[in-house]
């Protein structure tokens, strides 16, 4: 007799997330426990009920789901999670704090659609992740420069968007390494732009990034993909539902147009915990899942 799949919702925020909550039971968990304000130095207690209750080979059917608005925070509490884990006694764990990867992993898989280079159609495509120093911007650049892409991380501050390649490039090893630019004008944003086939923009809520004039001078744009669902527009002229969408002269997404793939993957990455009790989903993992389905 199979186990009732069994799902911890561990939340960095003192509420757990409604909307992790929701998306966990559409696909197909059969008991939710949510729990709120966990840290790295309550968790252990958690973990340990979630590995001892069953044995070895029913495992698989318990997992763990990291959320919250804090990435670094999730980050840290998954780090402590898996060294909890002894021998044979583990079971799957996935991170998406606020939306992080499966976001990132969308906004990448949307762009693959519009670009047939190389295996992973985007070898060698010119690309510039613009508020590249957040979270759903620090993956994009890093899935972009695995898929081979030939990346730009933009920022307000230089040194923010160094640290970004930096840290891209140690972790990819890119056949061209991520390059880093300032967005502090309108000016160096349009120097930004210049030449590059995919813009993302992935800032804050509320920030244009991209005016319509300076996106309309970037001449070689080909996929436009604003992240922002909260007016103004992080790309002046792109809707938050449009979904290769042409907008002047190019392939445009907005956050909700991009959102539908984002549930698709939170979905089967959520399935895919229950496979088998050793996985670990963070920002790569998920887009292999996501370009599976």
């Amino acid at each position: 007799m199979s186990k009732r799949k069994i799902l911890l919702q561990l939340d960095t925020d003192e509420r757990p997330s409604s909307f992790d909550a929701v998306v966990a039971v559409d696909s197909g968990v059969d008991v939710l426990l949510p729990y709120g304000g966990i840290t790295p130095d309550n968790v252990r207690d958690l973990v340990y009920g979630a590995i001892f209750t069953r044995g070895p080979e029913d495992l698989k059917s318990t997992a763990i789901f990291v959320g919250g608005s804090d990435v670094g925070r999730g980050e840290e509490l998954l780090s402590v999670i898996r060294k909890t884990f002894f021998g044979p006694l583990q079971v799957s764990s996935m991170l998406d704090c606020n939306g992080a990867n499966t976001t990132a992993a969308a906004a990448v898989i949307a762009a693959t659609k519009h670009f047939d280079s190389g295996d992973s159609k985007l070898e060698g495509v010119p690309a510039v992740v613009l508020g590249s120093t957040g979270p759903v911007g620090r993956r994009v650049v890093h899935l972009l420069a695995r898929c081979g892409a030939k990346v730009t991380a933009a920022s307000r501050k230089l040194d923010r968007s160094r640290s970004v390649a930096d840290d891209v490039n140690g972790a990819v090893s890119p056949s061209t390494p991520v390059a880093a630019v300032a967005a502090s004008s309108s000016d160096a944003t349009a120097a930004a732009v210049r030449g590059q086939q995919l813009v993302v923009a992935a800032g804050g809520a509320g920030v244009c990034l991209l005016s319509r004039e300076v996106c309309a001078g970037a001449g070689d744009l080909r996929v436009a993909i604003d992240l922002n669902a909260v007016p103004p527009e992080g790309i002046e002229g792109v809707k938050s539902g449009d979904k290769a969408k042409d907008r002047d002269g190019h392939v445009a997404y907005g956050a909700i147009g991009v959102g539908g793939i984002k549930m698709k993957i939170h979905k089967a990455a959520i399935a895919d915990l229950f496979e088998a009790n050793d996985r670990v989903l963070d920002a790569e993992e998920v887009f292999d899942i996501g370009l599976s389905i």
